[in-house]
């Protein structure tokens, strides 16, 4: 029968699994071309401002596809088949971006892909929540973003490789060794689809054509509502780390050159994603344990010192390869607690019949709020300074987490 629970006594059954091995091809697919996509936009010429803008441009369309899959969802009751979309937006997005000269394919690349990581977020995170109980919760979406996270270890790590190969077999074209990673990104985002196609199940629910969305949204609890302010003022200084990327390779190419930089830095990213696979599922028992808005409140306030040690490589215009791996362990015990976390804080506030909406408003939010900040972070890094942008992104995060604090009271 259309929605029966399928809710499994045994938190690592075969839907998490899946959700799970599905998250770490697509990580491993589009996180091999995040690594170099600084270096390769270095080598184009393109400045900061326009990464922040492609960046934040593709946060924006993640975040209102968002919103709009967790209701078309809902209307029609079936998801499965929206999140393979989904998922096979990944690799597609890949093509205009290996083909590119300039920044417009680049963007285009991007928005294709986010769009894709917009149309599956939410419906798969309902998915696994119906999959489980509300006591395992925590260690559910704990193991899949750990999950997630290996291939966003493994993608860096493959991007690097594939650049110092072919760094030596192109030793007179600086732009061809990322097109050539690029391409190989391909082949991971294709097994994502097979295996969310092959393992995943999803309890389909009774369709609701009727269903406004305005409706649904007004009637979403007002501590939920609370917790979107929360999430929204902390993302509108949450920016993306692929800046922290570009951030270390300005820092180190004056010492290294571009290539040499782009592949520490990539590294450098790979240690930040190697902290959020060990610490996103103790994160997540933890959560199960003491409660997930105090835990999620300290990883906020890591994500504002994130922004702080940033500022300060740049004002001591560091070139230490130890302590910008500093900026990056802190970036990534951020993002652990904040992945695997800020999700089931809203399982536990709405009803399981709005889950999917719910999931959509809470990606809505924040993925709105990131546009806005990482936007404006390249903006200022351009026309001020990286100080400056940094600085007001650890100002934006301290009220996030303060405004979070206060609704755990």
């Amino acid at each position: 029968m259309a929605g029966a629970s399928t809710k499994s006594p045994r938190w690592l059954n075969r839907t998490v699994l899946g959700a799970g091995l599905t998250s770490g091809f697509g990580d491993l697919c589009y996180e091999t071309a995040t690594a170099i996509l600084p270096g390769f936009l270095s080598a184009l010429g393109v400045p900061a401002a326009a990464l922040g803008a492609i960046e934040g441009s593709a946060d924006a369309i993640a975040s209102f596809t968002k919103m709009a899959s967790g209701y078309i969802a809902s209307r029609l009751g079936h998801r499965k088949l929206l999140v393979l979309v989904g998922y096979g937006l990944t690799p597609l997005g890949q093509v205009p971006i290996a083909l590119a000269g300039g920044w417009p394919l680049v963007l285009l690349g991007r928005l294709i892909a986010w769009f894709g990581k917009g149309l599956r977020g939410p419906l798969r995170d309902a998915i696994m929540t119906q999959a489980v109980t509300p006591e395992t919760r925590g260690r559910a979406f704990g193991f899949h973003r750990a999950m997630d996270t290996v291939g966003a270890v493994a993608g860096p790590l493959l991007g690097v490789a594939l650049l110092s190969w072919t760094s030596v077999t192109h030793p007179d074209h600086p732009v061809a060794p990322f097109r050539m990673v690029m391409w190989a990104a391909i082949i991971p985002g294709v097994l994502a689809v097979l295996a969310f196609l092959t393992l995943v199940r999803d309890p389909e629910e009774s369709p609701n054509p009727a269903l406004r969305l305005s409706h649904a949204l007004a009637g979403l609890p007002g501590r939920f509502k609370r917790y979107l302010g929360a999430v929204a003022l902390f993302g509108s200084g949450d920016f993306s780390h692929t800046l922290l990327i570009l951030a270390a390779t300005q820092l180190l190419t004056p010492s290294l050159g571009v290539v040499r930089a782009a592949q520490v830095a990539g590294l450098l990213y790979v240690g930040r994603n190697v902290v959020q696979v060990l610490l996103s599922y103790p994160a997540g028992a933890l959560a199960d344990r003491i409660g997930s808005i105090p835990v999620l409140v300290a990883g906020y306030g890591l994500g504002a010192a994130t922004a702080v040690l940033t500022l300060i490589a740049f004002w001591y215009n560091t070139t230490s390869v130890l302590f910008l791996g500093v900026v990056f362990l802190t970036a990534g015990l951020c993002t652990a607690v904040q992945e695997a976390i800020e999700s089931t804080v809203t399982a536990g506030m709405v009803a399981e019949e709005t889950l999917a909406i719910s999931y959509g408003a809470l990606g809505t939010v924040g993925g709105a709020a990131q546009f806005l900040s990482s936007t404006a972070v390249g903006i200022l890094w351009t026309t001020l300074s990286p100080v400056v942008g940094f600085g007001v992104a650890a100002v934006l995060m301290a009220a996030g987490t303060l405004a979070l604090a206060r609704l755990r009271e």
